[in-house]
């Protein structure tokens, strides 16, 4: 009696020590991906020796920015202290070169003024992606907030009037003006801006442990700063406000400061 009880006592220490190491990564493990990571609530994880939050469930986020290098190390300690440690390969990509011609002179070298006003509105985008929130509203996963065809991708070398500027860190959806846009996630609404200098009407959305989105170029503004959304919700319309040739939708994902690819998050558009 006396061993089967110290069998069974055994066994439910291998089992709780394999639970504590076993981890769940699902998402591109390429550049400009984003990995959603599973783990053992109380586990410690990190990344290159950079710890992550992880939520209450065991949520936790991993982000591979446009030159991210190919490999990443990944360590997960458990409450016993035993570590399990992988390598992660990441995938390289080849970016396109994108020129567009026709914008406002002013609009690709602004004057002395706007530059004022361009830091202003980066001042506000940056407080907004250095929110720290412990709610993970990720978790519904990711949809197109708006369908119709890709007209410029993440990435890509952009030359504007020929001259040659930041690489894209979104994706551009071109659309009628006035087409709905959804909320792809839930999320809380962090930023409404009418009228930005590059964006035009602009809103951001928080998803919880740094991951934030931005949409840009609205020609209407449907949801408030503070506002709980969830996904599907309509928070804005296509426009043409800011920096743009044609209606489209300028949609942006980032984990705290690195740009990822929204297309790789949302998957095929239906």
């Amino acid at each position: 009696m006396k061993h089967l009880v110290f069998c069974l006592l055994f066994s439910a220490f291998l089992i709780s020590h394999v639970v504590a190491e076993e981890v769940s990564l699902q998402g591109n493990q390429m550049q400009g991906g984003l990995i959603f990571g599973m783990t053992e609530p109380g586990n410690r994880v990190e990344l290159n020796g950079q710890v992550l939050p992880v939520s209450a469930n065991g949520h936790f986020l991993i982000g591979f920015g446009r030159n991210a290098k190919k490999e990443a190390t990944l360590k997960i300690t458990g409450l016993d202290g035993r570590v399990n440690t992988r390598i992660l390969r990441v995938a390289p990509r080849t970016y396109k070169t994108q020129r567009i011609n026709g914008l406002p002179s002013r609009k690709v070298i602004p004057k002395p003024k706007d530059v004022v006003r361009i830091r202003a509105d980066n001042s506000d985008i940056a407080r907004v992606r250095a929110l720290d929130t412990r709610q993970a509203y990720f978790s519904s996963g990711f949809i197109w907030p708006v369908t119709g065809p890709v007209s410029g991708v993440f990435g890509s070398q952009r030359i504007l009037n020929g001259k040659p500027k930041n690489p894209h860190n979104g994706t551009d959806i071109a659309a009628l003006e006035g087409t709905i846009i959804k909320a792809p996630a839930d999320g809380v609404v962090e930023l409404v801006h009418e009228n930005m200098f590059y964006t035009g009407n602009t809103l951001m959305l928080d998803h919880g442990f740094g991951l934030t989105s931005v949409y840009a170029h609205m020609s209407a503004l449907l949801v408030n700063e503070g506002d709980l959304v969830k996904q599907g919700t309509p928070i804005g319309k296509v426009g043409k406000t800011g920096r743009v040739t044609g209606a489209h939708l300028h949609w942006g994902v980032t984990l705290n400061h690195t740009h990822l690819d929204p297309a790789l998050i949302a998957g095929d558009m239906n």
